[in-house]
């Protein structure tokens, strides 16, 4: 019996001949906000619907809760809520209807004063048939059924998308709100600076393959530091080019260096030009992620 909320054991999901994910090993502990990191095609999305049993998997095993993920699949489901990427509504039914629906397949009664108190902040008036919300308050629908129940652990895919910025923050505080209380999310987003907010620990997949993971602020201060150095005298253009250091831009006599190794042998070959200035700006999830992909996006996986 395992303690982890999320189990993967090489986990590996083929379409026919196409990759999906390939032997993806990650664990999720119980109160923790893991983000799950990777541009369209990475292995987000493949990754989430093995873990709900909504695919199956080539080869390896998921577990949540303690559970298999293919077999206790219903188990599961009682006490996990998921916000696909892609969501499906009734066009014709009322959004309340809906989520009445909901809340009538639970097996515990729910808190209607919640539910409401969803509503409120979220800003969302639920007496309309879905066909007539923008996309944005369809979004909006999928969160309120993800987090009404109050569930163990919630697997949301892009829950910000569509929202506009002072709603992606309140799903941000919902989300700071699930952590508070001991429960556990797993997300995927594009917005990496409401990872780097709420997040404990990151995956970043790439190819399908899981690259990384680590604690957020571990991830930061170990990738790579950024260092900015002004000088008196003018540097040739070929002065750092050395195994670990790349120089990513210059304005005047100030020199802007991404650094991963080799920082002492930089260091002795900068001061010979008068060094005049030292700065060594804080490096964001965005650009940690930015190193792994080189600037582009990934292909294959979903």
């Amino acid at each position: 019996m395992t303690n982890h909320v999320i189990e993967t054991q090489n986990l590996t999901v083929y379409y026919g001949k196409h990759r999906g994910i390939e032997n993806v090993n990650l664990t999720v502990e119980k109160g923790e906000v893991f983000g799950f990191l990777g541009p369209n095609g990475a292995g987000k999305t493949t990754t989430q619907r093995a873990l709900m049993d909504i695919i199956h998997p080539s080869s390896g095993r998921a577990m949540i809760l303690g559970k298999d993920c293919q077999t206790q699949g219903v188990e599961i489901r009682k006490q996990v809520s998921y916000l696909p990427g892609e969501l499906a509504l009734y066009p014709n039914m009322k959004a309340v209807n809906f989520l009445d629906m909901l809340a009538s397949l639970q097996d515990k009664a729910l808190d209607n004063g919640y539910r409401k108190e969803l509503y409120e902040r979220l800003d969302f008036d639920p007496s309309r048939k879905m066909k007539e919300y923008s996309r944005g308050n369809k979004q909006k629908i999928g969160i309120i059924a993800a987090f009404m129940n109050k569930p163990e652990l919630l697997i949301l895919d892009e829950p910000s998308s569509g929202l506009d910025p002072l709603i992606q923050q309140t799903v941000m505080e919902l989300v700071r709100e699930v952590k508070n209380d001991g429960r556990t999310v797993f997300f995927s987003s594009h917005i990496l600076p409401e990872v780097q907010e709420v997040c404990d620990r990151v995956g970043i997949i790439r190819d399908g393959q899981l690259v990384q993971t680590s604690t957020v602020d571990s991830l930061t201060v170990q990738s790579f530091k950024r260092v900015h150095l002004t000088f008196r005298d003018t540097v040739p253009m070929d002065a750092f080019a050395m195994d670990g250091v790349t120089e990513s831009g210059r304005d005047g006599q100030t020199i802007m260096l991404e650094v991963r190794k080799n920082l002492a042998q930089l260091m002795e070959i900068a001061a010979p030009f008068g060094i005049e200035d030292i700065d060594t700006p804080h490096v964001t999830l965005e650009e940690i992620f930015l190193s792994f992909y080189g600037r582009s996006n990934g292909n294959g996986g979903k």
